[in-house]
């Protein structure tokens, strides 16, 4: 099956907002074996609403819209439907109550511009909307279906995960052939390196497909097969990702939707460990990606964000002597930074971090996107010296990415300098 995805509004085509509705969409109907043919951005225009639904079904299975479903003047979607279907709004009693329970939750008056929201075509069977007041809309008709959904994405991952993926896998035909992804996770090793120690990718795959995928995080490796069973496909892809262990397993940290940050919280509580981390350069960042893991307090102990130089004698305990005679940004700091820390806290793993973010504050032998990371255990205090990029925010990230596989490493027993 085909399937078109169009992302209606203005913020799209000035830049404001990032279509990641299309980037989700698109990657969740790959999972179900769906092929996206076209994404299109269009603005809040009828005219070219109405010539983009045409087109999308005129030569696919399945469009997908989000966008436009507000309740303000420039959400013109839902008219775009009535007009394009030949049909009429009427009130949808199951989705008036949806929103009235929302608004009563939030302790919110409930006006007539919210209650309209009630109001659906009558050709559609209306998607309940979990996380906010807008319905999306499934309609069936000459064999095709046309899904409108909200463009808010938390609002739009909901009903695509909760009822959109389910219905269109069972409209999905029997095939003689069936096509499986799986993904490895990656990080601590560019792109290019990566595809060098892969080697020859014929003799990896033998027919298989692989995309390198890189992010902030690392570089993700795609793995596609197309075959005749499920159990081929299960094999297949692991007789892949084994050849691929072998070659580069020391940078594998996960597969599929894992994160790093998931991963080294699941080794500390595996470990019974607790972790506490000392920030300079990131502000923070380390210990808010480590909490964005449900039930990570079972495993991280604090944080602590010591900018200054007093902050660093004042709380952890640094060496004021060296901080004098080798400056807040080296390899000792970050040491006695997360010996600091692992000290005051109690904890069992100490990481810390300082560099220069940039744009400012370099010197002659200290430039922007110069990292330095301390780690403490019970059985080793050590640092490690990075350079990254010239953008503040980056660098941020990557200093946060590069501190938790640090820790992955620890605990896995493999050598920082691999």
């Amino acid at each position: 099956m085909n399937a078109y995805l169009i992302s209606i509004g203005d913020e799209l085509l000035i830049g404001q907002t990032i279509n990641t509705n299309a980037s989700f969409i698109a990657d969740k109907l790959a999972d179900i074996n769906v092929n996206v043919t076209k994404i299109a951005a269009i603005g809040d225009s009828e005219s070219s609403v109405l010539a983009e639904f045409e087109h999308g079904l005129e030569q696919n299975d399945i469009v997908i819209v989000t966008g436009g479903l507000g309740p303000t003047h420039d959400d013109i979607t839902r008219t775009c439907v009535v007009k394009f279907f030949e049909t009429e709004l009427v009130e949808n009693e199951e989705v008036l109550e949806n929103i009235k329970d929302v608004f009563a939750k939030k302790n919110r008056e409930l006006t007539d511009v919210n209650k309209a929201q009630a109001l659906v075509p009558a050709i559609a069977k209306p998607i309940k909307n979990y996380q906010g007041t807008a319905p999306g809309m499934w309609i069936e008709k000459d064999k095709k279906i046309f899904i409108v959904l909200p463009g808010v994405p938390y609002e739009m991952k909901c009903m695509m995960n909760e009822f959109v993926l389910s219905k269109i896998s069972e409209r999905i035909p029997d095939r003689d052939k069936i096509i499986k992804r799986y993904n490895i996770q990656t990080t601590g090793i560019p792109e290019s390196y990566l595809y060098e120690k892969l080697g020859d990718l014929d003799e990896l795959l033998e027919g298989a497909k692989l995309a390198f995928l890189p992010s902030l995080v690392g570089v993700k490796l795609r793995i596609t097969v197309e075959v005749n069973d499920e159990e081929t496909a299960k094999n297949k892809i692991l007789e892949i990702e084994q050849k691929i262990r072998t070659k580069v397993g020391r940078f594998i940290f996960g597969r599929d939707d894992d994160t790093l940050e998931g991963i080294v919280g699941k080794l500390l509580k595996e470990r019974d460990l607790k972790i506490s981390t000392a920030e300079s350069c990131t502000g923070g960042f380390i210990a808010h990606t480590l909490t964005n893991v449900s039930g990570s307090s079972s495993y991280f102990e604090r944080g602590v964000v010591c900018y200054s130089n007093a902050s660093k004698v004042e709380i952890l305990r640094v060496d004021e002597d060296i901080l004098v005679e080798l400056g807040s940004v080296s390899r000792e700091v970050a040491m006695q930074m997360a010996e600091g820390v692992k000290s005051t806290s109690g904890s069992d793993i100490g990481i810390a971090v300082t560099g220069i973010m940039g744009p400012t504050g370099a010197t002659t032998d200290k430039p922007v996107g110069l990292v330095y990371i301390g780690y403490c255990d019970d059985k080793v205090c050590t640092g490690m010296k990075f350079n990254f990029g010239n953008d503040r925010l980056l660098n941020k990230q990557r200093t946060t990415w590069a501190a938790l596989n640090m820790v992955r490493k620890q605990l896995l027993g493999i050598a920082l300098d691999e």
